[in-house]
């Protein structure tokens, strides 16, 4: 589980994605919001997945648009 802090760190974030995509090449948008509730993630964080238009992305592909480090 992500700890709940005011700063998003990419170490956060590299950690939700490693947990969202074992064993997933592409997850949708709604599964990615689902998931970070259920993990408690930092509104910011949050925030942002919020933000993601609907579709399938990739580890990288939603890395790149959260700021996290490409796997």
């Amino acid at each position: 589980m992500i700890t709940v802090t005011d700063d998003v760190t990419g170490a956060d974030l590299d950690a939700l994605l490693d947990d969202l995509y074992s064993g997933q090449e592409r997850i949708t948008q709604a599964e990615i919001h689902r998931r970070a509730v259920a993990a408690e993630v930092p509104a910011e964080l949050l925030t942002r997945i919020t933000a993601l238009p609907e579709g399938e992305y990739s580890v990288d592909e939603v890395a790149d648009l959260l700021g996290g480090t490409p796997q």
